[in-house]
């Protein structure tokens, strides 16, 4: 039998002496490259933000990717790509991001950076601010570049969550009647951004941040534990939006 997102007993809330051998606890969105019991500071983590023609990664495109690597508390490396995205850039992503069509005009298309950038992540955790947006659009551009589910690492995969330091900042700072947006979140926690909307510094400051919120007792140790509170708080945060809405 296995059990999924658990709360660490059986189904019933009752324990049955004798078939502990018999069960199987698998972490829903855990990468089973990485030991589920081992503390997530620890673990390599490659922090991923894009800067972006617009909001739909249907039919929107990357302009800028980075990846900056950290473990144990430290940024020890850093990524980045220009990307030409093969459609005009709206004056309104621009105002944003400050990215224009001359800047990437002679840069290549993300097709092209594809196969470093998926190499960068190999044995790492993936994580980003707000990772919903950033995985869209990764993925999307992943797949109209051809590379293959089956050569894509850990970080790439459909089944497996990436950290999001964003729905922890929704929970650590509930009612505080603050922007949850990263530099506000980063301010609040003395993270300093020196030029916020480029990637690798929004990458950066997102990597910092998650870092900071290890010292919160409501964020838990181990990368599996990580995980299955963040799934459990992101539903509660989808409930919560859609009760509002109504």
């Amino acid at each position: 039998m296995r059990v999924v997102e658990t709360c660490g007993c059986f189904p019933t809330g009752k324990h049955y002496p004798g078939i502990a051998h018999l069960v199987h606890v698998e972490a829903v969105g855990v990468a089973g490259e990485f030991e589920a019991e081992a503390a997530w500071f620890d673990c390599p983590i490659a922090f991923i933000d894009t800067e972006t023609t617009g909001f739909d990664a249907k039919s929107e495109r990357v302009v800028e990717v980075a990846i900056v690597f950290g473990k144990s508390g430290q940024v020890f490396d850093r990524k980045s790509w220009l990307v030409n995205p093969g459609i005009p850039i709206p004056k309104a992503s621009t105002d944003v991001h400050g990215i224009t069509d001359e800047h990437v005009a002679d840069k290549p298309p993300f097709s092209a950076i594809a196969g470093e950038f998926v190499a960068a992540l190999e044995g790492f955790v993936a994580a980003a601010y707000n990772a919903p947006f950033d995985r869209a659009f990764i993925l999307a551009e992943l797949d109209r570049a051809g590379v293959a589910l089956a050569t894509r690492p850990p970080a790439l995969r459909e089944e497996v969550s990436w950290i999001d330091p964003l729905i922890y900042a929704r929970e650590l700072f509930k009612g505080q009647g603050e922007s949850r947006a990263l530099g506000a979140v980063a301010q609040r926690l003395g993270v300093a951004m020196e030029r916020a909307h480029r990637a690798t510094d929004d990458a950066e400051a997102g990597l910092l941040v998650l870092y900071a919120m290890s010292s919160d007792a409501r964020v838990p140790r181990t990368y599996a534990a990580l995980i299955q509170e963040q799934r459990r708080l992101e539903r509660s945060q989808r409930a919560a939006q859609s009760f509002w809405r109504k």
